[in-house]
């Protein structure tokens, strides 16, 4: 089978990522390490609970990519889908932290939390929509 071959394949089948917990579990402990420190108690509390519902977020969603669209599920419901053809521009922010998902479509942009396996979900973008990827910047000194 050649390569090309290969490629044209993988993009056929849907594709379901694997959550990840390191984004809500590194906002809670955030939220935490605030707690002893002489500021009001209350934004400690907003965070933990911000980190709380990004946990059971990454619980209950989940993203499949299909040859043609990406679709969030919640609970075995689809939530939403978005077409790649109305697909403008996407960029991961932070990817290592692990952080956000940019994409714009025709009719808005829409800016994710990275709540599943980023490796599996640059591949996924990269195989689907791989030409739409917004370069970064760079800075003065690698030019």
């Amino acid at each position: 089978m050649s390569i090309n071959s290969q490629s044209q394949l993988e993009a056929a089948q849907s594709v379901v990522l694997t959550p990840e917990h390191r984004l809500p579990l590194l906002i809670i402990f955030l939220g935490f390490t605030f707690l002893p420190l002489p500021l009001n108690s209350w934004i400690a509390v907003l965070i933990i609970v911000f980190g709380l519902f990004l946990l059971l977020q990454s619980f209950i969603l989940r993203l499949e990519f299909t040859p043609n669209d990406l679709v969030v599920w919640q609970l075995n419901r689809e939530l939403r889908r978005f077409p790649f053809k109305n697909w403008l521009a996407w960029r991961l922010l932070l990817p290592k932290l692990p952080g956000l998902l940019y994409f714009r479509e025709t009719a808005s942009p829409h800016l994710l939390p990275i709540l599943f396996d980023p490796i599996a979900l640059e591949n996924q973008l990269k195989l689907k929509v791989g030409k739409l990827e917004t370069p970064k910047k760079e800075s003065p000194e690698q030019s």
